[in-house]
């Protein structure tokens, strides 16, 4: 199966060497996303919501690149720094997959890679699934 890595321009990406996605066949794993722009400031300062409902738009164009949508996903898991505001990010993540309601996993960590960034999420999209 082809392997196909959609960058983000993030100089992070070279540095530690990973991909804002990586589609293989039709499976597409985005990597641990926060809230920073393409500046690398962060969206929604101690606002959970905010950055929950940035980090899946971000999440959201990244699938478009790679022939998906949010549609696809199938799962997603939430980094958390303050569990507390599980109601925040879990309305902002509703929002977007009320409807398709892919499984999920919110785990409280103890810190980020900012200490502003109060979320993380990742997220596994599949194509065309096989029917049961």
């Amino acid at each position: 199966m082809q392997r196909t890595n959609y960058p983000s321009g993030s100089k992070w990406e070279d540095i530690i060497g990973y991909s804002r996605a990586v589609r293989i066949g039709n499976t597409i794993e985005v990597t641990g996303t926060v809230a920073a722009d393409a500046e690398g400031n962060v969206i929604g300062k101690n606002d959970a919501a905010a950055q929950t409902r940035f980090i899946l738009e971000k999440i959201a164009k990244v699938l478009e690149q790679a022939g998906a949508s949010l549609n696809d996903v199938v799962r997603t898991r939430m980094f958390v720094t303050d569990i507390s505001q599980w109601e925040a990010y879990g309305r902002a993540h509703g929002e977007v997959f009320g409807t398709i309601k892919p499984c999920t996993t919110m785990v409280e960590v103890k810190g980020l890679i900012g200490d502003d960034y109060l979320i993380e999420i990742e997220a596994t999209a599949i194509l065309n699934p096989l029917s049961p």
